[in-house]
């Protein structure tokens, strides 16, 4: 699967990666922006394959009903009911605080549409399970997925939230106007 996610991404459709996920972490929160077209999942799909990366997400519940469910599981997927509310967070930091190993992708921002600002929930996450925070671009104006190293959060939330917008300026999302 590696290679031929490899052939697709960087041979037929022309992107590049800049940095790695790290391999000596057995957890950490990757962060990717912008999230602005439904296309940011099969490119981030085809990442995770192409870097051999066993990323992890959650996606509204409706995807994961049949027949197509399966499909999104076998990817690395875990459904969530958006219609009920519950602690998200908290259900996020038991299954990392239950694995050995986990690695979650998340969208900062929650949609794909516009926002002002970014949801806070990764950030509480990444607090409450004790795990570095990686950041990724998908940069639709370079071709480029770029992967930082991992950020160990601070006790200040806006010096952290100055850092990560930081590393998003200038990038590109396939619909500009929504990030």
């Amino acid at each position: 699967m590696k290679l031929f996610a490899r052939f697709i991404l960087f041979t037929v459709l022309g992107w590049k990666v800049k940095g790695a996920f790290p391999k000596e972490l057995k957890k950490y929160l990757i962060i990717a922006a912008p999230h602005t077209h439904w296309l940011d999942f099969p490119l981030g799909i085809a990442v995770k394959y192409a870097e051999g990366a066993p990323i992890n997400y959650i996606g509204k519940a409706s995807l994961f009903k049949p027949p197509f469910g399966f499909i999104f599981r076998g990817l690395g997927g875990t459904p969530v009911d958006r219609t009920k509310s519950n602690n998200r967070v908290e259900a996020i930091v038991k299954i990392y605080n239950s694995h050995e190993k986990f690695i979650l992708a998340l969208s900062p921002e929650g949609t794909r549409k516009k926002v002002d600002t970014w949801k806070t929930g990764f950030y509480y996450i990444a607090k409450g399970a004790s795990v570095p925070i990686v950041m990724a671009t998908l940069d639709f104006g370079k071709k480029e997925v770029k992967i930082s190293e991992p950020y160990e959060l601070t006790e200040n939330m806006e010096k952290d939230f100055n850092f990560f917008y930081k590393f998003y300026e200038g990038v590109q999302g396939k619909i500009p106007e929504n990030f």
